[in-house]
């Protein structure tokens, strides 16, 4: 097969290796693919290897031999599934490979939010503790967890993974899913509804997919049945929140924090609100808790296996 992978950089700069597609067919590696590249790249290719590259139906009829889409992905909207089922063309993801990374990055977010650990380590470094007059001196309110409630938006692989961290640090929990899940209620933890869910929580994280549903969820009238002075977290997708509605609420107090690892457009807009929310209790990452060395091993071993079970006759994670 002739397979070539598109957005290779991102995926891999260097520290890992493709080399587990070639025993499937004659592998090309393009760093990035902009659009008026994609025709040239992809008018011979039977499998496409992509994360972020947009399958319309223009982009499809651009690769007449195409019988595979492997994403380097959980997400699978940038692909329109019914114009790729028309073609026959089998499209995989790769489920549940960052779960660990996504929860640490939740915790990292909301402990700087909460300790500006970072900060700290500036000051001290800058000299700050030096000239103190005491043993001990500090720039921020500092905020302890234990007792907190933590509110958790979506309840999959990530929300537990969550959960179990937040029970760690003693933190009641309380969950929004769209289907009931009593077998993970108990100790600490229950299900309710999402309005109950923004009143009761002094944090609230996002963790469900980005659908017409979820479309801007948390926006000014969500916020606003949110707890004074709580903190809100997204590490998972941008389009959930409406951000300028996080800066109005951030500069009234109406929450404490706001901690993300993704936002609306990526790479971020220069016009983007939350650049504009400097100075307020704010952190952003440049989407970046998928990409540790282990999470990303696993993506592309699980990558080169959907290739191989499609070539088997067998194709796996299918999205359908």
């Amino acid at each position: 097969m002739n397979i070539v992978v598109l957005e290779g950089y991102v995926n891999n700069p260097g520290d890992l290796s493709w080399d587990a597609l070639k025993q499937y067919g004659t592998v090309t590696v393009y760093d990035r693919t902009p659009r008026d590249q994609l025709a040239a790249r992809v008018a011979d290719a039977d499998v496409a290897v992509s994360s972020k590259t947009v399958w319309d139906a223009e982009a499809l009829g651009w690769a007449p031999n195409l019988q595979m889409i492997a994403l380097t992905s959980t997400g699978y909207n940038v692909v329109d599934l019914d114009a790729a089922r028309a073609r026959g063309i089998v499209v995989s993801n790769v489920p549940a490979y960052s779960t660990p990374d996504v929860a640490q990055m939740t915790f990292a977010l909301l402990l700087e939010l909460c300790l500006h650990v970072g900060e700290h380590s500036q000051l001290v470094m800058d000299g700050g503790w030096t000239r103190a007059k005491d043993f001990s001196f500090w720039s921020t309110p500092l905020v302890e967890l234990a007792g907190k409630t933590m509110g958790i938006v979506g309840m999959g692989s990530i929300g537990q993974a969550v959960c179990r961290i937040a029970r760690a640090f003693d933190m009641p929990v309380v969950f929004e899913n769209r289907s009931a899940k009593p077998q993970l209620e108990g100790d600490g933890v229950r299900q309710v509804d999402l309005d109950e869910l923004l009143a009761a929580s002094d944090v609230v994280s996002l963790h469900v997919p980005a659908t017409p549903e979820t479309d801007r969820m948390m926006n000014a009238q969500t916020i606003g049945r949110m707890k004074d002075g709580a903190y809100l977290l997204n590490t998972a997708r941008g389009a959930l929140v409406d951000e300028r509605a996080v800066v109005d609420a951030l500069r009234a107090g109406k929450l404490r924090g706001f901690g993300a690892d993704v936002v609306s457009a990526e790479p971020m807009h220069a016009d983007n609100p939350l650049l504009q929310a400097k100075g307020l209790n704010i952190v952003v990452t440049p989407h970046i808790a998928w990409a540790t060395h282990e999470a990303r091993e696993r993506l592309l071993t699980t990558v080169a296996a959907n290739v191989g079970a499609f070539a088997g006759g067998k194709p796996q994670n299918v999205v359908d």
